[in-house]
């Protein structure tokens, strides 16, 4: 079966764009493929990656051009990742933009283990296919991953609002055997084939500036309609809907486990257990919650430093400033003040 594996449908509108360039029919060519062209008014609907391919691959071939790509990606828009776009837009630096995509990537397909990797200089956007069991085959074909990395940079340039340039992009697949200078053309930047995976690595400086439209209470808003719907797409990833329940009710002070156990209907050892079984533990959720909240609100300049400590649970700011210290080295004002200098 490769039903399973699905692309959020709004991704449809810009490759729409582009045979609406070349006056092809899409709504015929959407039903030929077995795609109901309503699709991509219903959302949070998707279509399996298979048909997707064959879409995009019907492009290319009607068009005789294989830079479609750099073609769907002049027609991106952020909506079209759903809530997660807009989430993105607001996020403080485009490291955070990048890290929500990797935390979220199912509201936009669950066909690749999307991750963020920080070295001393650089940032890696990795992108690992996944492959069909059946046949070893990749989820996604040559042309969809080239498409969504070409999506990821040009994003990444919108977000900056200037000039950006990869340091490398790598690709898990051969080099093509047609001409792929409009490839070097858009990435300016040294190309690998044949890698384990599909990279992009960023200047770690660049990318820490912060965004023109950061702006984290927007941030937190979207966070909570993204876990909502995580929670709802996966109710087997238990992880994500405690995060939702921690969000919920942080400003009241942090929640025990005990708590959540209860909202959830589950004992107090089930939910251990659970937790156990995915890798992590209740007190490390609600850390690493805290810690992203805090250093999303901290950029804000109009709320104080105990307005902070009061919407992330702390009782009083001692405990907070302990908190902060441990996660980041610095106290709070610290750090404040020194992003302060740097933007």
């Amino acid at each position: 079966m490769t039903e399973h594996f699905l692309i959020l449908s709004e991704l449809l509108i810009p490759l729409i764009r582009v045979m609406k360039e070349y006056n092809i029919d899409s709504s015929q060519v959407l039903q030929k493929l077995g795609i109901d062209p309503l699709v991509i008014e219903e959302k949070h609907s998707r279509i399996p990656a298979d048909k997707f391919a064959k879409v995009l691959d019907y492009c290319i071939r009607e068009t005789g051009s294989n830079d479609i790509s750099i073609r769907v990606a002049n027609h991106f828009h952020p909506g079209m990742f759903d809530v997660l776009g807009y989430a993105m837009m607001s996020s403080n630096t485009l490291q955070d933009a990048l890290g929500r995509i990797a935390q979220y990537k199912r509201v936009v397909s669950n066909t690749s283990e999307l991750s963020v990797i920080e070295n001393e200089s650089s940032l890696i956007f990795d992108m690992d296919v996944f492959t069909y069991e059946d046949s070893d085959r990749p989820v996604l074909s040559r042309e969809l991953t080239e498409t969504f990395l070409v999506i990821i940079v040009q994003f990444s340039r919108n977000l900056l609002g200037q000039d950006l340039v990869p340091n490398k992009v790598a690709f898990s697949y051969p080099k093509p055997h047609y001409d792929t200078q409009y490839l070097g053309d858009f990435f300016q930047c040294e190309l690998e084939y044949d890698q384990a995976t599909n990279q992009i690595v960023f200047d770690l400086e660049q990318a820490n500036i912060q965004l023109l439209g950061s702006n984290p209470l927007i941030t937190e808003s979207h966070e909570k309609l993204l876990n909502e719907f995580l929670r709802r797409v996966n109710k087997d990833d238990l992880s994500h809907v405690i995060i939702a329940k921690i969000c919920e009710v942080l400003p009241l002070g942090a929640p025990s486990q005990t708590d959540i156990a209860k909202q959830l209907n589950m004992s107090l050892r089930n939910l251990q257990r659970k937790l156990h079984n995915q890798g992590t533990s209740f007190k490390d959720i609600l850390e690493n919650t805290r810690k992203k909240l805090t250093l999303d609100y901290i950029e804000q300049q109009d709320l104080s430093l105990s307005e902070i400590s009061y919407l992330v649970g702390f009782s009083n700011t001692s405990n907070f400033n302990r908190a902060f210290k441990r996660w980041t080295g610095k106290t709070p004002g610290e750090y404040r003040s020194q992003q302060l200098k740097s933007s």
